[in-house]
């Protein structure tokens, strides 16, 4: 992404001497920034398709607005660099979630085009030499962070559309599979259940017993995983504290012995409506996937941020990273990179957690592995 990024300023010839002029105009025209929000949204609230896509209550306008507003401050402060260009690109990647059509987009920035200028004629000098250059340097960087969300609003649009169809297919296959399968498991262990009462004092026999039955539950668990990957389960939402919910889910795991695992910002509560059930699983997926890539005598730690209109959940590892071969495709179902997984347990994470209304994006880590950062919608009401 950040190669597209320099090949784009290279092409529109957003210099250094721009940045400058940007950074300028930041301290003339922040004053402004609220009003550009308001009008905005007045105005993309007017259409009702964007209206249906946005809207869930004043609170959540209240939240976009002031979205927007940090978006405009680091439009004229920067530093444009690889960050900058992550920040851009998950709004792209929001509007594919959202289901708000591209063209949206592209007349939100028209209406920000608008208003910025509006606001820089009061701000320039008309005769000075610098005001056609600021003005250009202006839409310049308005073109960029266009482009990076429309790059990745269509990358994103059309992952979705495969991923579509490839769970259209595995739908198809899975649930004639775990039908047929399911059968002769509840067969087995019927006979197992039978068996136990009938092999006497043999420790051996009693041994092979429990392992039958360990894989039975096994496969059955299997065969859960792939049909709740193809249907939508409903969720149960009610108010929960994530940190509680976490702080089960991470109780359940036994990680080795040579293994740090540390639980930081977990002090302060953190209210969230979602289904207690499905984000413990959410939880249980992302740490247990730490401590595999972890290892022995390595660290994870799991860290809740609460402040703002946002909850933050960032699990962190001291692995080897994530492979670039499939860094692209982490999130998709039978992606994996242990020797005996299946490739479900991110598939499901990202489900439940777009369910939810959040968001959970893979990056690098401060402990040396990886780092993923499940957001979440604070609940209603909480700061």
């Amino acid at each position: 992404m950040l190669d597209l990024f320099l090949e784009l300023k290279r092409y529109i010839g957003f210099t250094e001497a721009d940045e400058q002029r940007l950074r300028a105009l930041r301290a003339p025209l922040e004053p402004h920034f609220a009003s550009i929000a308001e009008v905005f949204y007045a105005r993309i609230l007017e259409h009702e398709g964007a209206r249906a896509a946005l809207s869930r209550g004043e609170r959540h306008v209240g939240d976009l607005k002031a979205t927007l507003v940090k978006w405009m401050r680091e439009l004229f402060e920067g530093p444009w660099d690889e960050a900058y260009v992550q920040r851009r690109a998950r709004i792209g990647r929001a509007h594919v979630q959202i289901g708000l059509p591209q063209h949206y987009m592209i007349s939100a920035m028209n209406v920000i085009r608008l208003q910025v200028r509006e606001r820089l004629s009061g701000i320039l000098d008309e005769a000075a030499g610098e005001d056609h250059a600021t003005r250009d340097a202006v839409q310049r960087v308005l073109d960029l962070d266009l482009a990076i969300m429309l790059h990745t609003y269509r990358e994103d649009l059309e992952a979705a559309q495969k991923r579509a169809e490839r769970l259209a297919t595995y739908g198809q296959l899975i649930g004639s599979i775990g039908h047929e399968l399911r059968n002769p498991l509840a067969v087995i262990e019927t006979s197992l259940y039978l068996l136990k009462g009938s092999v006497g004092e043999s420790e051996k026999a009693k041994k092979h017993l429990e392992r039958i039955g360990h894989q039975v539950t096994l496969a059955n668990d299997i065969i859960t995983q792939l049909l709740d990957l193809i249907r939508e389960r409903p969720l149960v939402p009610q108010r929960v504290d994530l940190g509680a919910v976490a702080r089960d889910a991470v109780s359940g795991l036994e990680p080795p012995a040579t293994t740090t695992l540390q639980l930081l910002g977990f002090d302060a509560p953190c209210p969230v409506d979602g289904d207690p059930t499905q984000l413990r699983q959410v939880v249980v997926n992302l740490v247990d996937n730490a401590l595999y890539a972890a290892g022995v005598d390595g660290r994870v730690s799991v860290t809740l941020e609460t402040g703002g209109r946002q909850a933050r959940l960032l699990v962190d590892d001291s692995g080897p990273g994530i492979d670039p071969a499939i860094r692209n495709r982490l999130f998709e179902p039978l992606v994996t990179t242990r020797p005996r997984g299946i490739g479900l347990g991110l598939a499901l994470v990202r489900r439940v957690v777009e369910l939810h209304g959040g968001e959970v994006v893979a990056s690098r880590s401060p402990l040396g592995g990886a780092r993923f950062t499940l957001t979440l919608p604070r609940a209603e009401g909480q700061e």
